[in-house]
């Protein structure tokens, strides 16, 4: 049994990957258009690949892109993960299921890659959401996949 690491940081990120197995490999570009600093992480595994991006804007770090889609997204200790197709009343449908669980909506972001297509809803809220309110939002139309984030 691998023993816990009480904590991952800049200097023991690249052992504890190598040791889980993990690969890494580091890109910088001296320019970007658009940020001043951006990190992107890419997951390759057996399931494909999946992407995120983050940057600091005006000292708040952000998110700024999941899975190709852009959107800009402010980090909360507790967030909700909504992959969805993008349809109409999907918005109100998890409004509604966050309301009836008594569950505040901090901040809502956005990001799609084009009408009817997929996108995804970030969500920073007030409390935890219970495993029956994920199963719920979960079990809505056009939902892939919702899962709770903390930070």
């Amino acid at each position: 049994m691998r023993p816990m690491l009480a904590e991952v940081n800049m200097v023991s990120a690249p052992a504890v990957a190598k040791e889980r197995g993990i690969t890494v490999s580091e890109t910088k570009q001296e320019d970007s258009p658009i940020y001043e600093s951006l990190v992107r992480i890419t997951v390759t595994t057996e399931k494909g690949k999946r992407s995120f991006a983050g940057s600091v804007l005006a000292g708040a770090p952000r998110v700024v892109e999941v899975k190709g889609m852009d959107l800009d997204a402010p980090f909360m200790p507790t967030m909700l993960y909504v992959n969805n197709l993008d349809k109409p009343g999907f918005i109100g449908a998890l409004g509604h299921a966050l309301a009836e669980a008594n569950v505040n909506i901090a901040t809502f972001n956005l990001g799609r890659v084009s009408a009817g297509d997929d996108a995804i809803a970030l969500v920073g809220v007030d409390q935890q959401p219970t495993d029956a309110l994920v199963s719920k939002i979960q079990a809505l139309p056009h939902v892939k996949e919702a899962r709770v984030l903390r930070f």
